[in-house]
């Protein structure tokens, strides 16, 4: 099993959006960056824990844990004209972009701020400190339950 951290924008999909999915299993799709686009297809796998990121709001930061629950598939929006994630490049043989499903597993009573994780000396070395952008990230082990702890104090 392995640890991500996942970034999404919450007035574009939210812990409440996934929570309210049928099952509270949706899709994780939308990826445009190589690098990001590359763990979703090659290393994250069903299993594997999520921290759920809000990123680009007044306050970023942790909103909540998910569970990857599929194997990573072609996204379908790359093939769609109407959706604002086509790709005209991109075809059913060989497709660019790939998703994931995951599943809602836990809301954290607050958001953990982006500042108050920065706070935590033992996070310092965080992907998500180093490569800001990267929507889809690797969590060590260690940066996992120091996270789930500062849920577990702010409940």
């Amino acid at each position: 099993m392995k640890y991500w951290l996942f970034k999404s924008e919450p007035d574009e999909y939210s812990m409440d959006d996934l929570a309210n999915e049928p099952s509270g299993v949706g899709r994780w799709d939308g990826i445009r960056n190589y690098q990001a686009r590359n763990l979703l297809r090659d290393e994250v796998s069903p299993g594997d824990q999520v921290l759920f990121y809000y990123s680009s709001c007044p306050v970023p930061g942790v909103a909540g844990r998910a569970e990857v629950v599929s194997e990573s598939y072609p996204d379908p929006a790359q093939f769609d004209a109407g959706s604002p994630y086509y790709d005209p490049r991109a075809n059913a043989s060989e497709p660019r972009w790939y998703a994931v499903d995951i599943r809602f597993v836990e809301k954290f009573p607050a958001v953990i701020s982006r500042k108050a994780l920065q706070a935590q000396p033992a996070l310092g070395d965080m992907v998500l400190f180093r490569q800001g952008r990267l929507s889809v990230q690797p969590v060590t082990r260690k940066e996992w339950r120091i996270i789930c702890a500062l849920a577990e104090k702010s409940a």
